[in-house]
């Protein structure tokens, strides 16, 4: 039952859509804007990077939090974290009170890999931020966490049922984003190295 009801807590938590909210104070539907997305880099996209990175943060809050309380509520239980941080990853992705039409669910996943382990969190980043740069493309990041973690999180702890559920949470993360490598290939997606530099330059033009 603890696990259930640490999904349940992850779950609430994560039908909380900072996005949204945001968007209905500046009357703007994400849905029918830029990306069309409900999530951080849409509401940068639309709104401005401020709001964007506002977005992102809380969403990865979203995760930390969930895995911290339920950790705190049921301490005995050794996945409870990560099965709160599931449930996170679930509600950010199908939000009950948004028709289950939700964001991506990374924002979220992060929040959960940084609860259970900043080393390996500031690991993925490393890596996963150098390999966007080298592809070119975003979907690089959350394809290779979603796939990553799940082993680094077996390797730390040799337990299959962390292994399993760090898995799914991963497997979500991944489908989401799996149809940006299809984008990228057609070349509709953003070019990262591009994009940085038209950051740059538009930035250069503001001084």
């Amino acid at each position: 039952m603890e696990i259930t009801y640490s999904m349940i807590l992850g779950y609430l938590l994560g039908c909380i859509s900072p996005a949204s909210l945001i968007a209905k104070i500046k009357k703007v539907d994400l849905r029918k804007e830029g990306t069309g997305n409900v999530g951080g880099v849409n509401t940068g996209l639309v709104l401005g990077k401020r709001y964007g990175i506002l977005v992102m943060v809380m969403d990865i809050l979203k995760g930390f939090a969930a895995f911290r309380i339920a950790r705190r509520m049921f301490p005995k239980i050794v996945i409870s974290g990560l099965a709160a941080g599931l449930g996170a990853v679930l509600g950010h992705v199908f939000p009950v009170y948004m028709k289950f039409k939700g964001g991506k669910g990374l924002a979220a996943f992060a929040g959960m890999v940084l609860a259970y382990d900043p080393q390996i969190f500031g690991f993925l980043l490393v890596t996963l931020s150098s390999a966007i740069l080298i592809i070119n493309y975003s979907w690089a990041m959350p394809i290779g966490a979603g796939l990553s973690f799940p082993v680094l999180a077996y390797l730390k702890s040799r337990s299959l049922p962390v292994f399993l559920i760090s898995a799914a949470a991963g497997s979500i993360v991944v489908c989401r984003h799996w149809s940006n490598i299809g984008k990228a290939y057609r070349g509709e997606d953003n070019k990262i190295r591009e994009y940085i530099k038209t950051e740059v330059l538009h930035l250069d033009k503001n001084k």
